[in-house]
């Protein structure tokens, strides 16, 4: 990662717009996300935000976002069931945890859970959240390329397990129809 004269972040993936779900009910925090997302140089984050768990799996209904910034502790889920629930419900979609509790055991855990980065909204900085919704979604990708590649092996190994099956058939044939000839 590069940084310009300008301070501005230079990164791989740099769309017209990356398109950011945030799940916050705290409207001041909400706010002040907009805000550090409206100031990053030569990126643009299209926000669009919901205030509880239900309203967010709406917004995944009526259009795709390139990841999503999570509050554990919504007035309508909380901790890492509402995790669960948005990967559940968008199982392509990368999500960074945002919350105010500093506990090691639980980023781990989000992390198991399947969040792509864990992150304190008091410490929070703009080049610490934009590069982390930047790897997340890189990684994210990068996650569904594996994937789709082991998929892809796994049907040509099963293909090809097929076909010496059938060659080896074949020869079992050949060989019982020759010892009957031999006989």
């Amino acid at each position: 990662m590069a940084r310009n004269s300008d301070t501005a972040l230079d990164y791989p993936l740099n769309p017209a717009a990356v398109r950011v779900l945030l799940i916050e009910d705290d409207l001041a925090e909400a706010r002040f996300l907009q805000e550090v997302l409206k100031g990053v140089p030569r990126s643009r984050f299209q926000l669009s935000h919901a205030k509880r768990l239900g309203e967010a799996i709406a917004w995944l209904g009526q259009g795709s976002f390139d990841v999503a910034l999570l509050d554990l502790t919504l007035p309508d889920s909380s901790g890492l069931d509402s995790l669960d629930v948005l990967i559940q419900q968008a199982p392509s979609l990368p999500v960074v945890v945002l919350t105010n509790t500093n506990d090691d055991t639980l980023a781990v855990s989000a992390v198991r859970h399947g969040a792509q980065d864990y992150l304190m909204k008091r410490s929070l900085q703009q080049e610490v959240l934009v590069r982390s919704l930047f790897y997340a979604i890189e990684r994210q990708r990068a996650e569904d390329a594996l994937r789709d590649a082991n998929e892809i092996l796994e049907d040509r190994v099963q293909a090809r397990t097929a076909e010496l099956e059938a060659a080896n058939r074949h020869l079992r044939q050949e060989i019982e129809q020759r010892q009957r000839i031999q006989e």
